[in-house]
């Protein structure tokens, strides 16, 4: 089941990310029961870590709080669709549902590019759920590019 209220939440990390000068991309990783096991935006320039993305950062906060490395029954919520790099973390991790608002032609690695999910060596598929609040999603990324042009 998809809750566009975490989506807002997602949102609101981008929101906070865009302000320190990262890439406004935010995500929340939610458990069966609609608990927000993490949350977090990107942190690749404070952190120096160019795997700093907010999905490997809500993956690994949720892994910790659950103390297991699945989460086969929670749902990763992130404003933008997510590259390679996450999209094999999400299969690793055992994700039930991504749910993502703005798709990425250029970088995007589920329904763009690589498409890890549809590779034959990728042992995990979570359910997929695209254009959620894209068009708010978005226009934090036109604008936060948009400004530094």
């Amino acid at each position: 089941m998809v809750t566009p209220g975490f989506m807002d939440e997602a949102i609101r990390e981008a929101e906070a990310a865009g302000r320190r000068g990262e890439v406004p991309i935010g995500a929340v990783v939610v458990d069966a029961a609609g608990q927000v096991l993490a949350r977090s935006g990107n942190r690749a320039i404070e952190l120096n870590d160019p795997t700093a993305h907010a999905e490997i950062l809500v993956i690994r906060a949720a892994a910790a709080a659950v103390g297991r490395p699945r989460l086969d029954d929670a749902t990763l919520y992130v404003t933008l669709e997510p590259c390679a790099m996450c999209a094999a973390a999400i299969a690793l991790a055992r994700l039930k549902r991504l749910v993502f608002a703005a798709a990425d032609p250029k970088g995007g690695g589920v329904d763009h590019g690589p498409r890890i999910f549809q590779q034959p060596t990728c042992h995990h598929r979570p359910e997929v759920v695209g254009g959620i609040d894209e068009a708010r999603a978005g226009a934090l990324l036109k604008d936060f590019f948009k400004a530094r042009r």
